[in-house]
Protein backbone atom coordinates (compact mmCIF):
# COMPACT_ATOMS: atom_id res chain seq x y z
CA UNK A 1 0.00 0.00 0.00
CA UNK A 2 2.98 2.35 0.91
CA UNK A 3 4.14 1.83 -2.77
CA UNK A 4 0.67 2.27 -4.57
CA UNK A 5 0.53 5.30 -2.34
CA UNK A 6 3.96 6.46 -3.79
CA UNK A 7 2.45 5.71 -7.19
CA UNK A 8 -0.35 8.06 -6.96
CA UNK A 9 1.69 10.98 -5.58
CA UNK A 10 4.11 10.22 -8.53
CA UNK A 11 1.10 10.62 -10.84
CA UNK A 12 0.43 14.05 -9.45
CA UNK A 13 -3.17 12.96 -7.95
CA UNK A 14 -2.97 15.25 -5.42
CA UNK A 15 -2.81 18.25 -8.04
CA UNK A 16 -5.82 16.41 -10.35
CA UNK A 17 -8.19 16.14 -6.99
CA UNK A 18 -7.11 19.91 -6.66
CA UNK A 19 -7.82 20.68 -10.01
CA UNK A 20 -11.31 18.52 -9.64
CA UNK A 21 -12.50 21.30 -6.91
CA UNK A 22 -11.28 24.08 -8.33
CA UNK A 23 -13.10 23.71 -11.59
CA UNK A 24 -10.34 23.77 -14.33
CA UNK A 25 -10.63 21.78 -17.10
CA UNK A 26 -9.99 18.28 -15.81
CA UNK A 27 -11.69 17.17 -18.81
CA UNK A 28 -8.80 17.95 -21.25
CA UNK A 29 -9.91 16.42 -24.47
CA UNK A 30 -13.03 18.66 -24.49
CA UNK A 31 -11.31 21.74 -22.90
CA UNK A 32 -14.15 21.18 -19.78
CA UNK A 33 -14.28 21.34 -16.18
CA UNK A 34 -15.97 18.28 -14.10
CA UNK A 35 -18.68 20.54 -11.84
CA UNK A 36 -20.93 17.38 -10.72
CA UNK A 37 -18.92 18.17 -7.17
CA UNK A 38 -20.37 21.32 -7.47
CA UNK A 39 -23.90 20.88 -7.83
CA UNK A 40 -23.86 19.34 -4.29
CA UNK A 41 -22.43 22.27 -2.07
CA UNK A 42 -24.51 24.49 -1.01
CA UNK A 43 -21.98 27.09 -0.01
CA UNK A 44 -21.85 30.57 -1.61
CA UNK A 45 -17.77 29.78 -2.18
CA UNK A 46 -16.86 31.31 -5.60
CA UNK A 47 -16.15 29.24 -8.03
CA UNK A 48 -14.77 30.52 -11.33
CA UNK A 49 -15.16 28.85 -14.94
CA UNK A 50 -13.80 30.68 -17.64
CA UNK A 51 -13.50 33.88 -15.33
CA UNK A 52 -17.42 33.43 -14.78
CA UNK A 53 -18.52 32.51 -10.90
CA UNK A 54 -21.01 29.52 -11.56
CA UNK A 55 -22.34 29.29 -8.23
CA UNK A 56 -24.93 31.64 -7.90
CA UNK A 57 -26.63 30.01 -11.06
CA UNK A 58 -25.44 26.55 -9.34
CA UNK A 59 -27.94 27.61 -6.99
CA UNK A 60 -31.10 29.34 -8.62
CA UNK A 61 -31.44 26.58 -11.05
CA UNK A 62 -31.36 24.00 -7.69
CA UNK A 63 -34.16 26.39 -6.35
CA UNK A 64 -36.23 26.49 -9.87
CA UNK A 65 -35.60 22.16 -9.69
CA UNK A 66 -36.96 22.16 -6.20
CA UNK A 67 -40.01 24.24 -7.01
CA UNK A 68 -40.94 22.22 -10.31
CA UNK A 69 -40.82 19.16 -7.63
CA UNK A 70 -42.94 20.50 -5.09
CA UNK A 71 -45.50 21.67 -7.35
CA UNK A 72 -45.33 17.90 -8.84
CA UNK A 73 -45.69 16.05 -5.50
CA UNK A 74 -48.98 18.48 -4.51
CA UNK A 75 -50.89 18.39 -7.26
CA UNK A 76 -50.23 22.46 -8.43
CA UNK A 77 -48.44 21.75 -11.27
CA UNK A 78 -51.30 21.32 -14.40
CA UNK A 79 -51.82 19.73 -17.28
CA UNK A 80 -53.00 21.12 -20.34
CA UNK A 81 -56.87 20.64 -19.54
CA UNK A 82 -56.24 21.69 -15.77
CA UNK A 83 -56.27 18.21 -14.21
CA UNK A 84 -53.11 18.18 -11.66
CA UNK A 85 -49.97 15.85 -12.94
CA UNK A 86 -50.53 12.48 -11.39
CA UNK A 87 -48.06 10.73 -13.08
CA UNK A 88 -44.15 11.36 -14.22
CA UNK A 89 -42.36 8.95 -17.19
CA UNK A 90 -38.83 10.08 -17.18
CA UNK A 91 -37.27 10.09 -20.52
CA UNK A 92 -33.40 9.56 -20.82
CA UNK A 93 -30.78 6.84 -21.36
CA UNK A 94 -27.16 5.96 -19.91
CA UNK A 95 -26.78 7.93 -17.13
CA UNK A 96 -29.35 10.70 -17.53
CA UNK A 97 -31.55 7.35 -17.28
CA UNK A 98 -29.47 4.89 -14.26
CA UNK A 99 -28.38 7.65 -11.85
CA UNK A 100 -32.42 8.57 -11.08
CA UNK A 101 -33.68 5.39 -11.77
CA UNK A 102 -31.24 4.00 -9.21
CA UNK A 103 -32.04 6.51 -6.75
CA UNK A 104 -35.81 6.64 -6.90
CA UNK A 105 -35.82 2.44 -6.73
CA UNK A 106 -33.27 2.78 -3.94
CA UNK A 107 -35.11 4.93 -1.59
CA UNK A 108 -38.63 4.02 -2.76
CA UNK A 109 -41.01 4.01 0.23
CA UNK A 110 -38.40 6.28 2.54
CA UNK A 111 -39.39 9.39 0.93
CA UNK A 112 -42.29 11.78 2.39
CA UNK A 113 -45.64 10.07 1.48
CA UNK A 114 -47.08 11.27 -1.43
CA UNK A 115 -45.94 12.40 -4.86
CA UNK A 116 -46.64 10.75 -8.35
CA UNK A 117 -46.47 7.36 -9.86
CA UNK A 118 -43.20 7.71 -11.69
CA UNK A 119 -42.13 5.12 -14.49
CA UNK A 120 -38.86 5.46 -16.54
CA UNK A 121 -37.98 4.77 -19.80
CA UNK A 122 -34.44 4.69 -21.84
CA UNK A 123 -34.93 2.05 -24.16
CA UNK A 124 -36.04 3.06 -27.72
CA UNK A 125 -37.76 -0.10 -27.99
CA UNK A 126 -41.52 0.75 -28.83
CA UNK A 127 -42.56 -1.81 -26.27
CA UNK A 128 -40.82 0.28 -23.46
CA UNK A 129 -43.00 3.84 -24.35
CA UNK A 130 -45.93 1.60 -24.48
CA UNK A 131 -45.89 -0.52 -21.53
CA UNK A 132 -45.28 2.45 -19.31
CA UNK A 133 -48.26 4.52 -20.87
CA UNK A 134 -50.37 1.58 -20.63
CA UNK A 135 -52.55 2.27 -17.99
CA UNK A 136 -51.65 6.16 -17.44
CA UNK A 137 -54.42 9.16 -18.24
CA UNK A 138 -52.51 11.74 -20.87
CA UNK A 139 -54.21 14.28 -19.11
CA UNK A 140 -52.39 13.98 -15.66
CA UNK A 141 -49.18 13.19 -17.27
CA UNK A 142 -45.74 14.68 -17.06
CA UNK A 143 -42.63 13.54 -19.16
CA UNK A 144 -38.77 14.53 -17.79
CA UNK A 145 -36.71 14.47 -20.88
CA UNK A 146 -33.16 14.70 -19.78
CA UNK A 147 -30.78 14.83 -22.23
CA UNK A 148 -27.39 16.75 -21.96
CA UNK A 149 -27.36 17.82 -25.48
CA UNK A 150 -31.09 17.17 -26.28
CA UNK A 151 -29.62 15.36 -29.05
CA UNK A 152 -29.65 11.66 -28.05
CA UNK A 153 -31.29 9.79 -30.54
CA UNK A 154 -33.32 7.31 -28.27
CA UNK A 155 -34.42 9.58 -25.87
CA UNK A 156 -35.46 12.47 -28.34
CA UNK A 157 -37.27 9.13 -30.73
CA UNK A 158 -39.32 8.68 -27.22
CA UNK A 159 -39.79 12.50 -26.37
CA UNK A 160 -41.36 12.43 -30.01
CA UNK A 161 -43.55 9.69 -29.52
CA UNK A 162 -44.71 10.81 -26.25
CA UNK A 163 -45.49 14.50 -27.98
CA UNK A 164 -48.01 11.90 -30.46
CA UNK A 165 -49.35 10.73 -27.94
CA UNK A 166 -50.11 13.48 -25.78
CA UNK A 167 -51.35 14.86 -29.23
CA UNK A 168 -54.04 11.71 -30.24
CA UNK A 169 -55.10 12.10 -26.36
CA UNK A 170 -55.52 15.33 -25.32
CA UNK A 171 -59.14 17.68 -27.09
CA UNK A 172 -58.14 19.71 -29.99
CA UNK A 173 -56.52 22.57 -29.22
CA UNK A 174 -54.70 21.32 -26.26
CA UNK A 175 -51.26 22.68 -25.52
CA UNK A 176 -49.33 19.47 -25.34
CA UNK A 177 -46.16 21.47 -24.24
CA UNK A 178 -47.07 21.87 -20.92
CA UNK A 179 -46.39 17.96 -20.61
CA UNK A 180 -42.69 18.57 -20.64
CA UNK A 181 -39.93 19.49 -18.42
CA UNK A 182 -36.37 19.52 -19.87
CA UNK A 183 -33.44 18.77 -18.38
CA UNK A 184 -30.49 19.58 -20.74
CA UNK A 185 -27.50 21.79 -21.18
CA UNK A 186 -28.48 23.00 -24.73
CA UNK A 187 -31.51 25.60 -23.80
CA UNK A 188 -31.72 26.15 -27.39
CA UNK A 189 -32.29 22.73 -28.46
CA UNK A 190 -35.21 22.27 -26.01
CA UNK A 191 -36.82 25.54 -26.82
CA UNK A 192 -37.05 24.51 -30.38
CA UNK A 193 -38.85 20.90 -29.38
CA UNK A 194 -41.35 22.97 -28.00
CA UNK A 195 -40.58 22.73 -24.02
CA UNK A 196 -41.85 25.79 -22.41
CA UNK A 197 -38.92 28.15 -21.42
CA UNK A 198 -40.40 27.45 -17.26
CA UNK A 199 -39.73 24.15 -17.51
CA UNK A 200 -36.35 23.94 -18.96
CA UNK A 201 -33.75 23.36 -16.30
CA UNK A 202 -30.31 24.62 -17.91
CA UNK A 203 -26.92 22.69 -16.25
CA UNK A 204 -23.51 23.69 -17.47
CA UNK A 205 -21.95 21.82 -20.13
CA UNK A 206 -19.26 20.13 -17.59
CA UNK A 207 -21.64 18.55 -16.16
CA UNK A 208 -21.11 14.68 -17.69
CA UNK A 209 -24.44 12.68 -18.34
CA UNK A 210 -23.16 10.19 -16.17
CA UNK A 211 -22.85 12.68 -13.58
CA UNK A 212 -25.94 14.39 -13.90
CA UNK A 213 -28.57 12.92 -11.29
CA UNK A 214 -27.01 15.85 -9.32
CA UNK A 215 -28.10 18.16 -11.65
CA UNK A 216 -31.41 18.79 -12.75
CA UNK A 217 -31.96 15.52 -14.06
CA UNK A 218 -32.56 14.60 -10.44
CA UNK A 219 -35.98 16.88 -10.47
CA UNK A 220 -37.53 13.00 -10.85
CA UNK A 221 -35.98 12.35 -7.73
CA UNK A 222 -37.16 15.31 -6.07
CA UNK A 223 -40.57 14.67 -7.12
CA UNK A 224 -40.68 10.98 -6.26
CA UNK A 225 -39.04 11.00 -3.34
CA UNK A 226 -39.44 14.94 -1.81
CA UNK A 227 -36.73 17.57 -2.06
CA UNK A 228 -35.44 16.73 1.91
CA UNK A 229 -34.66 13.35 0.22
CA UNK A 230 -32.98 15.12 -2.39
CA UNK A 231 -31.65 17.56 -0.12
CA UNK A 232 -29.94 15.06 2.32
CA UNK A 233 -28.97 12.90 -1.24
CA UNK A 234 -26.53 16.04 -2.23
CA UNK A 235 -25.44 16.22 1.54
CA UNK A 236 -24.25 12.72 1.62
CA UNK A 237 -22.41 13.25 -1.94
CA UNK A 238 -20.99 16.52 -0.78
CA UNK A 239 -19.70 14.77 2.35
CA UNK A 240 -17.52 12.80 0.73
CA UNK A 241 -16.50 15.11 -1.53
CA UNK A 242 -14.86 16.74 1.71
CA UNK A 243 -13.24 13.28 2.63
CA UNK A 244 -11.59 13.09 -0.65
CA UNK A 245 -10.11 16.19 -0.71
CA UNK A 246 -8.45 16.31 2.38
CA UNK A 247 -7.96 13.22 3.46
CA UNK A 248 -4.68 11.64 3.33
CA UNK A 249 -3.93 9.20 0.29
CA UNK A 250 -3.80 5.89 2.85
CA UNK A 251 -7.07 6.88 4.50
CA UNK A 252 -8.75 8.28 1.67
CA UNK A 253 -11.53 5.87 0.56
CA UNK A 254 -11.71 6.78 -2.75
CA UNK A 255 -8.23 6.50 -3.22
CA UNK A 256 -7.66 2.84 -1.47
CA UNK A 257 -10.22 1.41 -3.57
CA UNK A 258 -8.45 3.05 -6.71
CA UNK A 259 -5.19 1.26 -5.78
CA UNK A 260 -6.67 -1.87 -5.14
CA UNK A 261 -8.65 -1.69 -8.06
CA UNK A 262 -5.34 -0.44 -9.77
CA UNK A 263 -3.39 -3.70 -8.31
CA UNK A 264 -6.04 -5.90 -9.20
CA UNK A 265 -6.55 -4.76 -12.63
CA UNK A 266 -2.72 -4.05 -13.82
CA UNK A 267 -0.22 -6.15 -11.51
CA UNK A 268 -2.25 -9.20 -10.89
CA UNK A 269 -3.81 -9.00 -14.31
CA UNK A 270 -7.50 -9.77 -13.00
CA UNK A 271 -9.60 -8.87 -15.88
CA UNK A 272 -12.99 -8.51 -14.68
CA UNK A 273 -15.00 -7.03 -11.31
CA UNK A 274 -18.05 -7.94 -9.71
CA UNK A 275 -20.47 -5.97 -7.66
CA UNK A 276 -22.76 -7.83 -5.24
CA UNK A 277 -24.82 -5.05 -2.85
CA UNK A 278 -26.71 -7.53 -0.06
CA UNK A 279 -29.95 -5.13 -0.26
CA UNK A 280 -32.69 -5.40 -2.94
CA UNK A 281 -32.87 -1.69 -2.69
CA UNK A 282 -29.72 -1.80 -4.36
CA UNK A 283 -30.52 -3.62 -7.61
CA UNK A 284 -29.39 -1.17 -9.93
CA UNK A 285 -26.05 -0.76 -8.25
CA UNK A 286 -24.31 -2.80 -10.46
CA UNK A 287 -25.71 -1.86 -13.96
CA UNK A 288 -25.36 1.99 -12.75
CA UNK A 289 -21.54 1.10 -11.98
CA UNK A 290 -21.18 -0.55 -15.21
CA UNK A 291 -21.70 2.37 -16.76
CA UNK A 292 -19.87 4.66 -14.78
CA UNK A 293 -17.05 2.62 -14.54
CA UNK A 294 -16.37 1.45 -18.20
CA UNK A 295 -17.52 4.87 -19.95
CA UNK A 296 -15.21 6.69 -18.00
CA UNK A 297 -12.27 4.70 -18.16
CA UNK A 298 -12.66 2.26 -20.91
CA UNK A 299 -10.48 4.10 -22.80
CA UNK A 300 -7.23 2.85 -24.99
CA UNK A 301 -5.07 6.09 -25.33
CA UNK A 302 -3.98 8.73 -22.72
CA UNK A 303 -5.15 12.16 -22.33
CA UNK A 304 -2.31 13.14 -25.08
CA UNK A 305 -3.32 10.79 -27.63
CA UNK A 306 -0.91 8.09 -27.04
CA UNK A 307 -1.33 4.20 -26.53
CA UNK A 308 -2.07 3.16 -22.84
CA UNK A 309 0.99 1.18 -21.70
CA UNK A 310 -0.98 -1.84 -20.51
CA UNK A 311 -4.76 -2.11 -20.11
CA UNK A 312 -7.10 0.06 -18.27
CA UNK A 313 -10.57 -0.79 -17.09
CA UNK A 314 -11.47 -4.54 -16.16
CA UNK A 315 -15.83 -5.58 -17.31
CA UNK A 316 -17.67 -4.97 -14.58
CA UNK A 317 -21.16 -6.47 -13.77
CA UNK A 318 -22.54 -7.92 -10.61
CA UNK A 319 -26.31 -8.66 -9.23
CA UNK A 320 -27.52 -8.81 -5.75
CA UNK A 321 -27.10 -11.17 -3.20
CA UNK A 322 -27.95 -13.76 -2.03
CA UNK A 323 -29.53 -14.26 -5.59
CA UNK A 324 -26.02 -14.06 -6.64
CA UNK A 325 -25.23 -17.14 -4.77
CA UNK A 326 -27.35 -19.66 -6.81
CA UNK A 327 -26.16 -17.76 -9.83
CA UNK A 328 -22.60 -17.08 -10.37
CA UNK A 329 -20.85 -17.88 -7.16
CA UNK A 330 -20.10 -21.32 -7.57
CA UNK A 331 -18.08 -20.07 -10.77
CA UNK A 332 -16.37 -17.60 -7.97
CA UNK A 333 -15.80 -20.01 -5.75
CA UNK A 334 -14.86 -22.69 -8.10
CA UNK A 335 -14.01 -21.52 -11.49
CA UNK A 336 -10.76 -21.05 -13.19
CA UNK A 337 -11.07 -17.44 -13.54
CA UNK A 338 -10.37 -15.29 -10.15
CA UNK A 339 -12.50 -12.34 -9.91
CA UNK A 340 -12.18 -9.17 -7.11
CA UNK A 341 -15.78 -8.71 -5.64
CA UNK A 342 -17.15 -6.00 -3.56
CA UNK A 343 -19.97 -6.80 -1.39
CA UNK A 344 -21.53 -3.54 -0.37
CA UNK A 345 -23.69 -4.53 3.06
CA UNK A 346 -25.94 -2.06 4.43
CA UNK A 347 -25.75 -3.39 8.70
CA UNK A 348 -29.28 -1.83 9.40
CA UNK A 349 -32.30 -2.83 7.57
CA UNK A 350 -34.22 -0.02 6.07
CA UNK A 351 -37.31 -2.03 7.42
CA UNK A 352 -38.83 -5.72 7.96
CA UNK A 353 -37.96 -8.35 10.50
CA UNK A 354 -34.03 -7.49 11.92
CA UNK A 355 -33.43 -11.60 11.81
CA UNK A 356 -33.87 -12.14 7.78
CA UNK A 357 -31.62 -8.91 7.96
CA UNK A 358 -29.18 -10.43 9.98
CA UNK A 359 -29.60 -13.41 7.92
CA UNK A 360 -28.85 -11.47 4.78
CA UNK A 361 -25.77 -9.81 6.36
CA UNK A 362 -24.07 -13.02 7.51
CA UNK A 363 -24.40 -14.53 4.34
CA UNK A 364 -22.54 -11.38 2.77
CA UNK A 365 -19.97 -12.13 4.96
CA UNK A 366 -19.27 -15.32 4.96
CA UNK A 367 -18.76 -15.57 0.90
CA UNK A 368 -15.99 -13.10 1.90
CA UNK A 369 -14.34 -15.46 3.88
CA UNK A 370 -15.04 -18.36 1.74
CA UNK A 371 -13.43 -16.37 -1.23
CA UNK A 372 -10.68 -15.72 1.31
CA UNK A 373 -9.61 -18.83 3.15
CA UNK A 374 -11.62 -21.23 0.48
CA UNK A 375 -11.69 -25.21 2.04
CA UNK A 376 -8.67 -27.32 1.85
CA UNK A 377 -8.49 -31.31 1.06
CA UNK A 378 -8.03 -31.92 4.23
CA UNK A 379 -11.06 -30.29 5.54
CA UNK A 380 -13.34 -31.46 2.67
CA UNK A 381 -12.19 -34.91 4.11
CA UNK A 382 -13.18 -34.18 7.36
CA UNK A 383 -16.41 -32.87 7.05
CA UNK A 384 -17.00 -36.27 4.68
CA UNK A 385 -15.59 -38.28 7.51
CA UNK A 386 -17.95 -36.91 10.23
CA UNK A 387 -20.87 -37.23 7.89
CA UNK A 388 -19.96 -40.75 7.59
CA UNK A 389 -18.66 -40.45 3.58
CA UNK A 390 -16.25 -41.86 2.09
CA UNK A 391 -13.20 -39.59 1.12
CA UNK A 392 -12.47 -41.09 -1.83
CA UNK A 393 -10.61 -38.63 -4.25
CA UNK A 394 -12.85 -37.35 -6.31
CA UNK A 395 -15.12 -36.73 -3.79
CA UNK A 396 -12.64 -34.31 -1.87
CA UNK A 397 -11.58 -32.71 -5.62
CA UNK A 398 -15.06 -31.50 -6.28
CA UNK A 399 -15.57 -29.99 -3.05
CA UNK A 400 -12.10 -28.14 -2.65
CA UNK A 401 -12.50 -24.49 -3.26
CA UNK A 402 -8.93 -22.53 -3.06
CA UNK A 403 -9.81 -19.46 -2.15
CA UNK A 404 -7.28 -16.45 -2.01
CA UNK A 405 -9.82 -14.74 -4.32
CA UNK A 406 -9.42 -11.61 -3.28
CA UNK A 407 -12.75 -9.35 -2.18
CA UNK A 408 -13.45 -6.00 -0.77
CA UNK A 409 -16.58 -5.39 1.72
CA UNK A 410 -17.87 -2.30 2.45
CA UNK A 411 -20.67 -2.06 5.33
CA UNK A 412 -22.55 0.94 4.98
CA UNK A 413 -25.01 2.22 8.03
CA UNK A 414 -29.04 2.25 7.11
CA UNK A 415 -29.28 2.63 3.84
CA UNK A 416 -30.99 6.19 3.48
CA UNK A 417 -30.82 9.08 1.07
CA UNK A 418 -27.32 10.85 2.78
CA UNK A 419 -25.51 7.01 2.80
CA UNK A 420 -26.98 6.57 -0.52
CA UNK A 421 -25.32 9.91 -2.20
CA UNK A 422 -21.72 9.01 -0.30
CA UNK A 423 -22.05 5.47 -1.63
CA UNK A 424 -22.63 7.08 -5.24
CA UNK A 425 -19.86 9.71 -4.59
CA UNK A 426 -17.26 7.60 -3.38
CA UNK A 427 -17.52 5.59 -6.41
CA UNK A 428 -17.38 8.38 -8.99
CA UNK A 429 -14.21 9.35 -7.21
CA UNK A 430 -12.51 6.31 -7.23
CA UNK A 431 -13.34 5.80 -11.20
CA UNK A 432 -11.69 9.31 -11.08
CA UNK A 433 -8.62 8.49 -9.55
CA UNK A 434 -8.17 5.23 -11.23
CA UNK A 435 -8.36 7.02 -14.53
CA UNK A 436 -6.00 9.87 -13.84
CA UNK A 437 -3.28 6.66 -12.77
CA UNK A 438 -3.62 5.41 -16.18
CA UNK A 439 -3.23 8.36 -17.11
CA UNK A 440 -6.51 8.65 -19.49
CA UNK A 441 -9.44 11.23 -19.43
CA UNK A 442 -12.52 9.64 -17.45
CA UNK A 443 -14.81 12.39 -18.60
CA UNK A 444 -15.31 11.98 -22.39
CA UNK A 445 -16.49 8.93 -24.16
CA UNK A 446 -16.16 9.57 -27.34
CA UNK A 447 -16.88 5.64 -28.11
CA UNK A 448 -19.89 6.11 -27.81
CA UNK A 449 -20.35 7.96 -31.13
CA UNK A 450 -19.44 5.47 -33.47
CA UNK A 451 -22.06 3.42 -33.49
CA UNK A 452 -24.59 6.57 -33.95
CA UNK A 453 -23.08 7.55 -36.63
CA UNK A 454 -23.46 4.34 -38.25
CA UNK A 455 -26.80 4.15 -37.97
CA UNK A 456 -28.11 7.01 -39.10
CA UNK A 457 -27.41 5.62 -42.83
CA UNK A 458 -28.63 1.95 -41.78
CA UNK A 459 -32.14 3.85 -40.21
CA UNK A 460 -32.58 5.29 -43.70
CA UNK A 461 -32.08 2.09 -45.49
CA UNK A 462 -34.79 0.27 -43.39
CA UNK A 463 -37.03 2.89 -42.93
CA UNK A 464 -37.16 4.76 -46.76
CA UNK A 465 -34.85 2.32 -48.75
CA UNK A 466 -32.49 4.17 -49.06
CA UNK A 467 -29.63 2.49 -50.65
CA UNK A 468 -26.54 2.12 -48.45
CA UNK A 469 -23.36 4.69 -49.44
CA UNK A 470 -20.98 2.91 -51.56
CA UNK A 471 -17.97 0.89 -49.62
CA UNK A 472 -20.20 -0.48 -47.07
CA UNK A 473 -19.28 -3.85 -46.09
CA UNK A 474 -20.87 -6.59 -47.09
CA UNK A 475 -21.93 -8.34 -43.89
CA UNK A 476 -24.03 -4.89 -43.33
CA UNK A 477 -25.22 -4.89 -46.46
CA UNK A 478 -26.74 -8.46 -46.22
CA UNK A 479 -27.84 -8.17 -42.90
CA UNK A 480 -29.78 -4.72 -43.98
CA UNK A 481 -31.36 -6.82 -46.48
CA UNK A 482 -31.73 -10.02 -44.18
CA UNK A 483 -34.11 -7.40 -42.58
CA UNK A 484 -35.93 -5.65 -44.91
CA UNK A 485 -36.85 -9.17 -46.27
CA UNK A 486 -38.41 -10.07 -42.94
CA UNK A 487 -39.55 -6.79 -42.63
CA UNK A 488 -41.41 -7.41 -45.95
CA UNK A 489 -42.68 -10.54 -44.52
CA UNK A 490 -41.64 -12.04 -47.69
CA UNK A 491 -42.03 -15.68 -48.21
CA UNK A 492 -39.00 -18.12 -47.48
CA UNK A 493 -37.53 -15.15 -45.54
CA UNK A 494 -36.97 -17.12 -42.14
Amino acid sequence: MAGLCAHAEEAGLARWIAALFAGEKVNVSEGRPALHPALRDASSAPLAVDGNDVRGNIRAVRERTARIADDIRHGARLGATGAPIRHLVHLGIGGSDLGPRLVVEALRGDGAPGGPDVAFVANVDPVALDRALATLDPRGTLFVVASKGFTTQETLANARAALAWLGAALPPGADARRHFVAATANVEAAAAFGVPADAILPFHEGVGGRFSLWSPVGVTIAAALGNDARDELLAGAHALDRHFATAPFDANLPVVLALAGLWNAGALGLRQRIVVPYAEALGLLPAYLQQLSLESNGKRVTRDGTPVDGRTVPALWGGIGTDGQHAFFQWLHQGTDVVPVEFIVPAVPVRGDPTRHALLVANALAQAQALALGRSPEAVAAELAKRGLAASATAVAVRVCPGDRPSTTIVTPRLDARTLGALLALYEHRTFVEGILWGINPFDQFGVELGKILADPIVAALVDGSELAPGTDASTHALVAHVRALMRHEPGSD
